[in-house]
């Protein structure tokens, strides 16, 4: 509890008193004397002799200055107290104000401590590799798509959605992680990111998509660390799979960040395919989710082959949750798709959980012949693709307060109307995962109120999704057909 300093005894706070100050302390002094006057001459008029002595005329006569002087001290006195009452008051007032100032300090800190994000490495030995590459996924949220659907941002500031304001933040972010490869999806304004990213030395290209929205998908590179050998880029509309795109970059690791030592990087080509995807949205069609993972990997094999069976990192936002049928085709490079429910292949309709399963046990799901035209390109019922992938968060398991029983973040998106997981990165396993940038916990999510985010300093809708990687020696890129 506060206090006033105690100054002479007198139980007077020196700030209101001035009991420092001469002029201050002689007027102080001054009162004092006078009241204790007063207590003199009240204690002689109350004495018997002195009452049987002085009365009638003499006594009426000085009975109107007693008063006076009892008036005035009191007077005194009591404009003492009120200022005593209104400086402590101040003082108390004072000591509160950063008393809450404390507390509100204290309480942002510990909003950025819960929102910090955490770094979880690798148990696997990656001493022997020396090259490094950071790649970083990320759904930046188009500008286009969040005015359309402002209902899913309801609990967020409106100068926070602002793209003036989202561009700088992402870019100072991602500068924080200081990566060699960006992928970003739903993105609508290329122009100003490519602006900003050159002065941070990346080059950039972009694929936007078909039909009338302008988002679409960008990869990024720093241009120091890498060579562009190659581009691709997939138009699924084109093959009836909606307006979405894919977009690809071969990239060859310039040679003079060799080590001097380290023959088997001079001697080896150190090239990489880099996918990037944003899989359409629409719960209810598996079929043309699947058929556009199935192009997608398979693009990806066939660039890889062209430049010397390369390693494969594949990224996006999937728009399909870990348990799902087509989280289990990139896995397991294989589905079975008349076991699974055409409109419950990406997980999204239950999306409360990992606890649904979605197979379809002793059961024959009903497909369509041009659903199963769109997923497998052919009228088969098993989908197949060419690559055996990992994901970079499965391989390297965390704790379960942000990870689920996939191994994947619990939360890699969070609105008003959804929190989950559908963003990934997936690699060849000639590349190593040596550490990986951990999601949010769900309270910390919850307590932002939804990405974007002011508390946490996330200005976009998806958490990026970051990890390190290294070449490796050569493991078995392709699965058997």
């Amino acid at each position: 509890m506060f206090s006033p300093t105690l100054c002479n005894s007198t139980g007077l706070c020196p700030c209101v008193t001035g009991i420092h100050n001469p002029s201050r302390r002689e007027q102080y002094a001054g009162i004092m004397v006078r009241s204790r006057d007063t207590i003199a001459l009240t204690a002689e008029q109350s004495s018997p002799g002195t009452r049987r002595r002085r009365h009638s005329v003499e006594h009426s006569r000085k009975r109107p200055k007693f008063l006076s002087s009892e008036t005035e001290t009191r007077t005194q006195i009591q404009t003492l107290k009120s200022n005593f009452t209104r400086a402590s008051s101040s003082c108390t007032s004072q000591h509160t104000n950063s008393y809450g100032w404390k507390q509100n300090k204290g309480r942002r800190k510990s909003r950025r401590t819960l929102c910090q994000r955490k770094w979880t490495y690798s148990a696997r030995d990656a001493s022997k590799h020396n090259d490094r590459v950071v790649i970083v996924s990320y759904n930046i949220l188009g500008v286009e798509n969040a005015t359309k659907h402002p209902e899913l941002y309801s609990r967020v500031s409106p100068e926070y959605m602002d793209w003036e304001y989202r561009k700088k933040v992402l870019c100072k972010e991602i500068r924080g992680y200081q990566p060699s490869i960006l992928c970003f999806q739903a993105i609508d304004h290329f122009d100003d990111l490519n602006k900003l990213l050159q002065k941070d030395g990346f080059r950039g290209l972009h694929k936007a998509r078909s039909g009338d929205s302008r988002d679409g998908c960008a990869i990024f590179w720093k241009s120091d660390l890498f060579t562009l050998l190659d581009e691709e880029n997939i138009e699924f509309q084109r093959f009836g799979l909606r307006h979405n795109v894919a977009q690809f970059c071969v990239l060859k690791m310039n040679q003079n960040l060799h080590k001097a030592d380290d023959t088997s990087s001079a001697s080896t080509s150190r090239s990489i395919v880099v996918g990037n995807i944003h899989v359409l949205y629409n719960p209810k069609r598996g079929d043309v989710k699947l058929g556009q993972m199935r192009m997608f990997l398979e693009k990806a094999y066939e660039l890889s082959q062209k430049w010397g069976c390369i390693p494969v990192v594949v990224t996006g936002d999937f728009n399909s949750l870990p348990q799902s049928a087509l989280y289990q085709y990139v896995a397991s490079s294989k589905l079975h798709i008349q076991h699974h429910d055409p409109r419950q292949i990406s997980g999204q309709i239950y999306s409360s959980g990992y606890t649904k399963s979605y197979y379809l046990h002793n059961r024959i799901a009903r497909w369509t012949d041009e659903e199963k035209r769109l997923a497998t390109g052919s009228r088969d019922n098993n989908l197949k693709h060419p690559l055996v992938l990992r994901s970079a968060y499965a391989g390297v398991p965390g704790s379960s307060k942000v990870r689920g029983k996939a191994g994947e973040p619990l939360a890699t998106s969070y609105h008003s109307s959804f929190s989950g997981t559908v963003d990934y990165i997936w690699h060849t396993l000639d590349l190593v995962p040596v550490k990986v940038l951990e999601a949010l916990p769900t309270p910390s999510l919850k307590m932002t109120g939804g990405l974007p985010s002011k508390v946490c300093h996330f200005p976009s809708y998806s958490c990026c999704i970051l990890i390190y990687k290294m070449f490796s020696p050569p493991f078995p890129l392709y699965e058997a057909m």
